[in-house]
């Protein structure tokens, strides 16, 4: 079977009308997973009580233990989270610095996470350090430069993405947690992107805190994420909403799980079925997950060189750093066009409007600073980014191939 041609994309409820090149921003959830969600919600709208304290306890730490093995990871040090940010708010706004203290970041980070950690530097009397990385990339080695170039006798902390957000890059993670280890700074590493793009060893990666989604590229339902914390820090960070876990120790639990458990009365489905999601996808192919990975990752290169080529320009990172996200460098926006997290791009609406193609255009603070990227996943062929290279060209960018 030509994995590349074979159409999967009945499994999802995606409007078939739409080009959707952007699952990597808010995942997209496979049927068979939204019918599991909804028999969850009926049973808790059946007997609230009965189904929150008796059932859920049990299909809770099923739902971890299936986490834990497929992250290799000590489930005594993993709790869920609603999502990778709210996992970085965790555990920045649990430690405790010092005046003076640096912390470390890229220009590739993601914008919500920058956020907290310029929050906490001001609490503290600290200071946010930016890490230049290039892009265009000529590989790794250019990205841990920065990250090392970037660090002072005062750096505490260094907050690093496994996969970057608007560049789509996958970064050497593996490498530079050991060096700054042995320097004592700690590692928080937002892996927003990395589940299911990703085989992930995180007991081997060794880092101090590792944060990842579970609507992404595992396609749970949204609300769904974890971290995961080194057995020193477990006694130290606390959830976000503080709730009975804080007096409330229970036998075999850690006082990580024991805060993080009960956050107050929420929909606990879209944890129970995580699980379930990463199984589905798992029997769509032959091979399961390494196929996956293979799969997705020769789509989103193909689609890069289509890109690439409509636009007449050089690949911009080596193949190495790609996952299942690429961008692409874009001339620059019109000059009356002021970039927001929340003010879509020209180009990005003219696209959707027009084509019907939905792939995110970012800014961010780098030259260039205007990006097209898009994702691949099993819903997805090579049909779509040949949509979308058409559609560069009808908006006068591109040459067509």
């Amino acid at each position: 079977m030509d994995d590349l041609a074979h159409d999967w994309s009945s499994h999802w409820t995606l409007d078939p009308s739409v080009r959707f090149l952007n699952h990597g921003s808010f995942g997209a959830v496979m049927a068979e997973v939204q019918e599991y969600q909804q028999d969850f919600r009926e049973r808790l709208e059946r007997e609230p009580v009965d189904f929150l304290l008796r059932q859920v306890p049990k299909a809770f730490e099923e739902a971890r233990a299936s986490l834990a093995e497929f992250l290799n990871a000590d489930p005594a040090g993993l709790v869920f989270v609603r999502n990778a940010t709210d996992g970085v708010n965790a555990v920045l706004r649990s430690l405790r610095f010092e005046p003076g203290d640096e912390f470390v970041c890229t220009n590739h980070g993601y914008n919500a996470c920058n956020n907290v950690l310029e929050f906490v530097a001001e609490r503290w009397g600290g200071k946010v350090i930016r890490a230049e990385i290039p892009f265009p990339i000529q590989g790794p080695e250019a990205m841990i430069d920065s990250i090392l170039g970037a660090l002072t006798p005062k750096t505490r902390l260094v907050l690093i993405d496994h996969v970057t957000s608007p560049t789509g890059l996958v970064f050497p993670v593996e490498s530079l947690v050991p060096t700054l280890r042995e320097r004592g700074i700690l590692t928080l590493v937002d892996g927003a992107h990395s589940p299911g793009m990703l085989p992930l060893d995180l007991d081997a990666l060794g880092a101090d805190f590792y944060v990842g989604n579970g609507h992404k590229w595992l396609c749970a339902p949204k609300t769904v994420g974890f971290l995961h914390v080194a057995a020193r820090f477990r006694d130290v960070i606390v959830p976000t909403t503080i709730s009975h876990g804080a007096n409330s120790p229970r036998p075999g639990f850690s006082r990580l799980q024991d805060q993080f458990d009960w956050p107050g009365t929420v929909d606990p489905s879209p944890i129970l079925c995580l699980p379930h999601a990463m199984e589905q996808l798992e029997r769509l192919l032959p091979g399961g997950w390494a196929s996956i990975y293979r799969r997705n990752r020769a789509l989103a290169l193909q689609g890069r060189r289509l890109l690439c080529a409509t636009l007449a320009i050089d690949e911009p990172s080596p193949e190495s750093m790609i996952g299942f996200l690429a961008a692409v460098p874009l001339p620059p926006a019109p000059p009356e066009f002021q970039p927001g997290p929340f003010e879509p791009d020209p180009l990005h609406k003219a696209l959707w409007e027009r084509h019907r193609v939905e792939v995110p255009v970012f800014h961010y603070p780098g030259n260039p600073p205007r990006l097209l990227r898009i994702s691949a996943h099993l819903h997805n062929g090579l049909a779509d980014y040949e949509a979308l290279a058409a559609a560069l060209v009808a908006e006068g960018l591109g040459v067509g191939v």
